[in-house]
């Protein structure tokens, strides 16, 4: 008998999975491309077709035509694989045909604990070739969560880096340190002068926008020149945020949350000087990885944002009114936690979950 239940159960869950992969929406099928992601972080397009995936565990996956290939890169830099740290984000430079260079973020292992940093490099073949350090979180301090961190490049080239606090709340607000700051430097590691603190006396001269607690999502909009940034919060507030030069974000002075243990941590959520979220979470979604719709793939859906949600196991599309929050609409309900979701330069919709670990693609309707 038990074993009879137990074959039911597997069929069940089967049959379950099978039905997800074909699931249906007004604008899109959903095609499982891949099953066995353990904590996937980051993705991108080489112009020669293949999609690189990355683990927080330190590994870069590399599929083609949809389908893993069963090859990784070797020569990946060592991570700091603890709490919320490893291998995270990755994108490819703007003028990546001309000079091949790659960029990853992520928790980096020194003296003291962790940073996050990140680091250019080449591929010759799958091999990782002419490594070099271009950003490095500073102070360097121990603890192992809140490390951020996603990249983008605007049409004028320039990256742009978000890093969560580390727990260093009270330093937040403070421009001598690198925590709950979004960056702004030139691909080879300088610092733009025009930067809005450069020329100030013990600010870090690399910062663009600060007040931020963990912003695990960035994207930029090259339509509009906008930057969009998505934050947690602590027990609600999380943040949908325009980001804008030498902005303060808030944090931890103001925020639409509590703390864990249900006592106010700021009776504030509006301050002078503080720049509001254009959309909040309460309850938090856990948001992380984002696209901005270019194309017209999915009928109505150009210039919206596309935000994955951890806790609410989801993707929000996000609709806008210019800068303005509009309304957004819950994708692939249950999927997982989804921690990353991109467009293809086809213009196609792909997104990576964790528990379970899956590459899936959203096919558009015809």
């Amino acid at each position: 008998m038990k074993k009879t239940s137990l074959l039911l159960l597997f069929l069940l869950l089967g049959s379950l999975t099978f039905s997800f992969g074909q699931a249906t929406h007004p604008a899109f099928t959903v095609e499982k491309l891949y099953d066995k992601l353990k904590n996937p972080w980051g993705m991108v397009w080489l112009p020669d077709g293949r999609l690189l995936v990355t683990e927080r565990s330190g590994e870069i996956l590399v599929f083609k035509g949809d389908k893993f290939t069963g090859e990784k890169l070797s020569g990946v830099p060592e991570v700091f694989n603890q709490g919320q740290g490893g291998l995270l984000d990755i994108q490819i430079d703007p003028n990546y045909k001309k000079n091949g260079f790659i960029y990853i973020s992520y928790a980096k292992p020194v003296e003291g604990g962790a940073t996050t940093a990140v680091t250019r490099f080449k591929l010759k073949g799958n091999q990782v070739t002419e490594k070099k350090d271009i950003f490095l979180a500073k102070p360097f301090i121990s603890a192992n969560f809140h490390f951020g961190s996603r990249i983008a490049f605007d049409k004028a080239g320039f990256m742009f880096i978000s890093v969560g606090e580390r727990g260093t709340q009270p330093k937040v607000q403070l421009l001598d340190n690198d925590h709950g700051k979004i960056h702004r430097i030139y691909p080879d590691g300088r610092i733009p002068k025009d930067n809005p603190y450069a020329a100030q006396a013990g600010a870090s001269a690399s910062i663009w926008t600060y007040g931020h607690r963990n912003p695990q999502g960035m994207i930029y909009d090259a339509a509009t020149d906008r930057i969009w940034a998505a934050e947690h919060g602590p027990k609600g507030g999380d943040e949908l945020n325009l980001i804008e030069k030498g902005k303060n974000y808030g944090w931890p002075k103001t925020s639409y949350g509590i703390n864990y243990d249900g006592s106010i941590l700021t009776e504030f959520k509006e301050m002078e000087g503080v720049t509001n979220p254009a959309r909040y979470w309460v309850p938090s979604i856990g948001p992380c990885g984002m696209a901005i719709i270019t194309g017209d793939k999915y009928p109505g859906w150009k210039g919206n944002l596309l935000v994955g949600a951890l806790a609410f196991r989801h993707i929000a599309r996000v609709e806008l009114d210019g800068t303005k929050y509009v309304t957004e609409e819950k994708l692939l309900q249950d999927i997982g936690r989804v921690r990353h979701v991109t467009q293809s330069p086809e213009g196609i919709i792909y997104a990576v979950s964790e528990g379970p670990g899956l590459l899936v693609k959203l096919v558009p309707a015809k």
